[in-house]
């Protein structure tokens, strides 16, 4: 794989992280793209902008955005929830590919309004149907030099950070559970376990002692009625 031409159509893309494209983030897409798996109209977000800039890059013809996938937005919206129907469920959190919802099981959530990128994916999972998508006061424009883009671009580069940091979070906490699981497996039992079972393993032999010497009794018992 070409980790630079991987890192050039990733630049591009608006880093929302929605999975609208068919994959799991947009770094997953750009290598579907360098690779010849996606075609480079997948992008709602993305707009017609997005593809024509990746055709340039690419060296192919631009296409329209192949609307299977989803329509782009007219302006940029951002999660809002409810927080007085908020159950602390916590299945927002753990959707947020960029956490930037914040809470605690059992607590009221909230969202950074700054730094979610509007991919709703916390929107299906919520129980209480308390999370919405509001517009912010920020038109999407074409323009690649408009204050507004630049701003975009900004957001994007932040948005790839705060991604990248929570995969290798949820790597690192993986690894660990791991570790902790394999070490259960492997690890020898502590002396109190040892002891216990031995105290089990004894009180059955004993059990087993009795009922074999009642059962012996109970049959020479049976044959001395029988000789009389």
């Amino acid at each position: 794989m070409d980790k630079l031409l991987v890192d050039q159509i990733d630049e591009i893309l608006p880093q929302t992280q929605c999975r609208k494209c068919g994959f799991v983030g947009c770094r997953p897409y750009a290598e579907a793209i360098a690779e010849g798996r996606a075609d480079i109209n997948q992008c709602p977000p993305g707009g017609q902008q997005g593809i024509h800039r990746i055709s340039r890059l690419l060296g192919v013809s631009a296409k329209p955005l192949d609307t299977t996938y989803g329509f782009p937005r007219p302006n940029q919206v951002v999660a809002w929830i409810d927080e007085h129907l908020c159950i602390g469920c916590t299945f927002c959190i753990q959707s947020c590919p960029v956490d930037a919802i914040v809470g605690a099981a059992k607590q009221m959530h909230t969202v950074i309004a700054d730094e979610c990128t509007g991919c709703d994916l916390c929107v299906a999972p919520c129980p209480m149907d308390c999370i919405r998508m509001i517009p912010v006061d920020k038109e999407i424009t074409d323009s690649a030099s408009s204050p507004a883009d630049v701003a975009k671009k900004q957001a994007a580069e932040r948005a790839r950070s705060r991604y990248q940091f929570r995969q290798q979070r949820l790597a690192h906490i993986k690894q660990v559970d791991n570790k902790v699981r394999t070490e259960k497996i492997t690890q020898p039992p502590k002396d109190n376990q040892v002891s216990a079972e031995v105290r089990k393993k004894t009180i059955i032999a004993a059990a087993l002692k009795r009922a074999a010497a009642i059962r012996v009794q109970a049959t020479n018992e049976s044959t001395f009625r029988k000789a009389e």
